[in-house]
């Protein structure tokens, strides 16, 4: 699971403020702190999709610091991050994923869209094809 740090801070108008350090594009707010932190990780993914369309890094989630929250994203999303960092990482164009995957290019940017039902078996089929290993882990529940 991903889990990115926010703060949330109280607004002069009842409300509550939310940011997240590791993404400064972030910023929204909730009517009370569950709904901040549900706002937070629609927020979240909005940026971290920005970041994808612009073929910028991904920044790794912060550590948790005294009096911030984590925000758990979907383990699609997750996937789809990672699978967005190897692609930089290779230096792997979309359409030379798309070749390699025998898929029109629109389909590569639809695994690459968080809010896209992709299948995890694509996902794995697209990392196979850049020379990594797609991997789950099950671990305790914090």
């Amino acid at each position: 699971m991903l889990r990115y740090p926010v703060k949330l801070s109280p607004d002069d108008n009842g409300t509550i403020l939310v940011s997240a350090p590791d993404l400064p594009e972030v910023s929204t707010f909730g009517e009370d702190t569950a709904d901040a932190l549900v706002r937070a990780a629609d927020a979240i993914a909005t940026a971290l999709q920005g970041r994808i369309s612009a073929r910028q890094r991904i920044p790794a989630p912060s550590p948790l610091r005294r009096g911030h929250r984590l925000v758990r994203l979907p383990a699609i999303v997750a996937a789809k991050l990672e699978l967005h960092r190897a692609i930089m990482e290779t230096k792997t164009r979309k359409s030379d994923l798309a070749r390699k995957l025998g898929v029109p290019a629109a389909q590569v940017d639809r695994l690459l869209d968080l809010d896209h039902k992709s299948q995890l078996d694509q996902i794995e089929a697209a990392a196979r094809a850049i020379g990594r290993e797609f991997h789950i882990e099950l671990l305790p529940a914090a």
